[in-house]
């Protein structure tokens, strides 16, 4: 008789390192908290480094099936611009990331009510304010203080989710633990 009553299907995703991954995304995390800035600027760069590759691999793209056609060179060349501008100026991706930040948690604060509309009176749906009012505190913090906040406030929110991530999967690889050796 299993002890945790988890969908076998979804225990079949996680693998043997779900605990060592989770492990290792806490220290990640938790250096993300002590270091914001140090993970702010790692997370600009690794966008920016997202962004050149994706450039390249459009501008192949583009190469191979529309050469001649100039606006189909459009997209590889910003990709490749602001990868390159977020690579030669992370403070300035920094920036940039913080206010999409601000932008993504705006939305999702609206979203939140939005659905908490429509699921009221059933339960959970004051969640979903919560859900909603945190997001639009954060959208707050970060456009507040904005550009100067966003060097320790991304790295911090971005610490914050690995570490979170990091507990869940250390739950998880603890649980299988215990199901594999019953």
């Amino acid at each position: 008789m299993n002890p945790f009553p988890m969908n076998e299907k979804v225990l079949d995703k996680f693998g043997p390192y779900t605990l060592i991954t989770g492990i290792l995304l806490i220290l990640l995390g938790t250096a993300g908290i002590f270091l914001p800035g140090v993970m702010s600027l790692g997370t600009a760069i690794f966008v920016a480094w997202l962004l050149i590759v994706g450039g390249i691999l459009w501008a192949i793209h583009t190469y191979k099936y529309s050469p001649k056609n100039v606006m189909d060179w459009l997209k590889p060349t910003l990709l490749l611009i602001t990868g390159g501008l977020m690579l030669f100026s992370p403070v300035s991706g920094v920036a940039a990331v913080g206010l999409m930040l601000a932008i993504y948690l705006l939305l999702d604060a609206f979203g939140s009510f939005a659905l908490a509309q429509s699921i009221h009176p059933a339960r959970g749906w004051g969640w979903m304010v919560f859900n909603g009012v945190t997001s639009i505190l954060l959208a707050m913090l970060f456009l507040i203080g904005w550009p100067v906040t966003s060097l320790w406030l991304v790295g911090l929110y971005v610490g914050i989710s690995l570490l979170f991530d990091g507990w869940a999967l250390v739950v998880i690889g603890l649980s299988l633990r215990k199901i594999t050796s019953s």
